[in-house]
């Protein structure tokens, strides 16, 4: 994974992070016509992983002003160093997200990884690879200790995401989550700093 060095480069791709094919950087108001396309056209497929918006909340898929207030947040959520958020682009075109969120320090040092993808991309190991580089980036750079990862059971693309760089599966925490509006189980999956440092060369290798 390279960080971009050249100064002459905007400080969009300064301060972005590098796979093999993708680039993940922090969402911008800009991104918000992109951003907008694809959540709208892939709502259904989404959203039956998601939590339900809540009543009178403002639609960020089709909401500017809510994006920007998201935006916004995330921003802060970086500045705090409690989460980091990531929009997946390759070739400039936006695909999807992926965050290391709720990050705790103390004796924890855990953060909880999400993503999600464009139903158009979906199957082409983006998502891997995207993982891959938010690992390097929470273990090398943020100096976690712990990334984890929940899986509703039938969701099976995410599932394989996880799979196919073998993230230890910690078994089922009962209903966890309030996903589309029922109490969903979710399988977790974990890595370690230990572990990371043992795969590193494999899992960089393979991916990045």
């Amino acid at each position: 994974m390279l960080r971009s060095r050249d100064p002459g480069r905007s400080m969009e791709r300064a301060n972005a992070l590098f796979g093999r094919r993708v680039m993940l950087r922090g969402l911008q108001v800009s991104d918000f016509e992109q951003w907008s396309e694809v959540r709208t056209r892939c709502g259904e497929w989404l959203t039956r992983w998601e939590p339900q918006r809540l009543l009178n909340q403002p639609d960020v898929a089709t909401d500017r002003d809510a994006f920007a207030i998201r935006c916004s947040a995330r921003q802060r959520e970086r500045q705090l160093g409690t989460g980091y958020g990531f929009g997946i682009f390759v070739d400039g075109s936006f695909c999807g997200e992926i965050n290391l969120s709720s990050i705790q320090r103390g004796p924890f040092q855990n953060a909880y990884v999400g993503y999600w993808i464009d139903e158009r991309w979906a199957g082409q190991g983006l998502m891997p690879e995207s993982l891959v580089v938010a690992a390097h980036h929470a273990f090398e750079d943020l100096h976690l200790h712990r990334i984890q990862v929940s899986i509703i059971p039938r969701n099976h693309a995410s599932r394989r995401v996880v799979d196919k760089l073998g993230l230890r599966n910690e078994g089922t925490a009962l209903r966890y989550l309030e996903i589309n509006g029922v109490w969903e189980d979710h399988v977790r999956y974990a890595m370690t700093a230990e572990e990371w440092e043992e795969r590193r060369g494999e899992l960089e290798g393979a991916w990045l």
